[in-house]
């Protein structure tokens, strides 16, 4: 199976929570998970109150089911970690598919890298059971959908023309899609937030959709 990370953020704040602080958690979530909030200024924002509404909604629901969380927002290309408890451990910035789309093409966890073309290389949305696993090149990776070669893994340096790092840490989401699909974060946030929440047990993750509804992917709201 060729892993679909050959690769190739703005910190917005949410609307709900304070991300400045690792501690920060929606530990009171609104009695009505869905209930509306402010008028956004921007699609950012939306964006933003999107990814607030549905951690407010796995912590209400306990939709995670007892395990740790991940909020993936391709519109800001940010990533929310969160713990079993529904504390927010974390955010960062993220590399996501070059092409926007929330659906995998058919087999494409099948074909190798040089046979993806354009329109294919999409972070898909949904609801995914993630879990650390092998991988080629990698010594380890977090599966998000092993089936389509979909995974979450730290950045890695690729070409001068890529200017992968440089993506990560420039002031803006638009720049952030270069993957064949995966979702890449920096190093030290994979190692300090992400590997010691998920190394030794599943998890969710939830990706928000940036072509469709809500909850058109995520029936359960």
């Amino acid at each position: 199976m060729a892993l679909r990370c050959r690769t190739g953020a703005a910190q917005v704040g949410l609307v709900l929570v304070l991300i400045g602080s690792p501690s920060a958690a929606f530990t009171q979530p609104s009695a009505d998970p869905l209930a509306p909030l402010n008028e956004p200024s921007s699609a950012t924002e939306l964006s933003s109150q999107a990814a607030a509404q549905i951690a407010n909604w796995v912590i209400a629901t306990s939709d995670n089911g007892g395990r740790p969380f991940i909020v993936i927002d391709k519109i800001s290309a940010k990533v929310l970690v969160f713990n079993a408890a529904g504390q927010m451990m974390g955010s960062s910035p993220a590399l996501l598919g070059i092409t926007r789309g929330d659906d995998s093409a058919p087999g494409i966890g099948d074909r190798e890298l040089r046979n993806i073309p354009l329109q294919d290389r999409t972070t898909p949305a949904g609801r995914f059971v993630a879990k650390y696993g092998p991988a080629a090149g990698h010594s380890k990776v977090l599966w998000v959908d092993y089936p389509s070669a979909l995974s979450l893994h730290p950045v890695v340096a690729g070409t001068r023309k890529e200017r992968r790092l440089q993506r990560l840490n420039s002031p803006a989401p638009e720049d952030n899609r270069i993957t064949y699909g995966c979702i890449n974060v920096p190093t030290k946030f994979y190692a300090k937030i992400i590997r010691p929440l998920f190394n030794e047990t599943t998890g969710v993750i939830y990706i928000l959709p940036e072509t469709r509804s809500l909850k058109d992917v995520f029936r359960g709201l």
